[in-house]
């Protein structure tokens, strides 16, 4: 039977037979500690809710659902999450991974190099697309997000606003802004919609263009300037930016960061058979070319959209004075 108030561990306390090390992370619902299971010696990661979650079932229910994810996915990408035995309080067991946060490389490096950036998209792709059958969509992929080890073989990490598509919708106020990172959120998901595998892969390019330019497909002064910029127009041609990106990733690029995810790539197994296949992705128009013209068009359709605006508040005003007169 688990208390009804709780208090956040301290490190050195122990939470049934995990001895808690170290503070890792810590989040808006929970915090994330690095542990030893006193039974086996192994390490593993203990994430605990924060007491004021306890007593909210909207949070509990997602974080339910995100310990529910991490033991059906068995993909070597893919971070575990160990079940099977009874707890004193709610906490949830993870495998501990050792290694670098993808952001932390390219806080230092900036840009990588084409080869080790496609690597890096390709197992994360591989890993998609195992929590794609399975029909879970992360729903918040950045390289905070993305764990480098020996090798560079990543694991993802954080399911805390996964999703299975066959689950019932949650919402609350109170979380509403976690859904996705400006960044990295794709268009629907700034549009309040759920999101699914399409807005996954919409991530995963805005972080290959990332890992390849040196920066994200948009910048802003806050994070509404950038969710609306993807809104209206394209990023920047990837090859403008470095030249060394070959004309078939840039198209890749394109096609994973098209505003309509009908114009993405479905499924995360067609995005990788591409990058894979550079030699038979067409690119017979060039991707300059596309881009000047999808620049050409929405630059115009974003006039349009600026004109109208403008005119909102004359037409307001026009209303206003007709009532007045009468």
């Amino acid at each position: 039977m688990l208390s009804e108030v709780m208090t956040t561990p301290e490190v050195g306390d122990t939470l049934d037979h995990y001895r808690l090390e170290a503070v890792v992370g810590r989040g808006g619902m929970s915090t994330l500690y690095r542990a030893t299971d006193l039974g086996t010696g192994r390490q593993v990661a203990v994430k605990v809710p924060h007491p004021e979650m306890e007593t909210d079932p909207v949070l509990l229910e997602r974080f339910r659902r995100e310990e529910e994810i991490g033991q059906q996915l068995d993909h070597p990408g893919i971070v575990k999450t160990y079940d099977g035995e009874e707890r004193s309080r709610r906490y949830m067991v993870i495998e501990w991974v050792e290694g670098r946060l993808l952001r932390a490389i390219l806080n230092e490096q900036r840009k990588l190099p084409v080869d080790r950036a496609v690597h890096f998209a390709l197992e994360i792709l591989s890993a998609l697309d195992t929590m794609h059958k399975h029909g879970v969509v992360h729903r918040d992929l950045k390289p905070e997000n993305v764990m480098v080890g020996a090798a560079d073989h990543i694991k993802l990490i954080d399911f805390g606003i996964a999703l299975k598509e066959d689950a019932r919708r949650i919402t609350h106020a109170a979380i509403t802004p976690a859904l996705g990172t400006p960044d990295y959120i794709s268009p629907e998901q700034v549009k309040g919609q759920r999101g699914d595998q399409r807005s996954d892969i919409y991530a995963l390019g805005a972080m290959l263009y990332e890992m390849l330019t040196g920066q994200p497909p948009f910048t802003g002064s806050n994070p509404l300037a950038v969710m609306n910029e993807r809104l209206l127009i394209d990023p920047a041609p990837a090859r403008k930016l470095n030249p060394e990106i070959p004309p078939a990733i840039e198209e890749i690029l394109f096609r994973a960061l098209e505003r309509d995810p009908h114009h993405r790539y479905s499924t995360a197994h067609e995005m990788a058979w591409e990058l894979e296949h550079q030699d038979q992705v067409g690119v017979e128009e060039g991707a300059r070319g596309l881009a000047v013209r999808r620049g050409r068009f929405f630059s115009n359709r974003k006039m349009l959209l600026y004109a109208g605006l403008v005119l909102i508040p004359v037409a307001l005003f026009v209303v206003m004075l007709l009532l007045a007169r009468r």
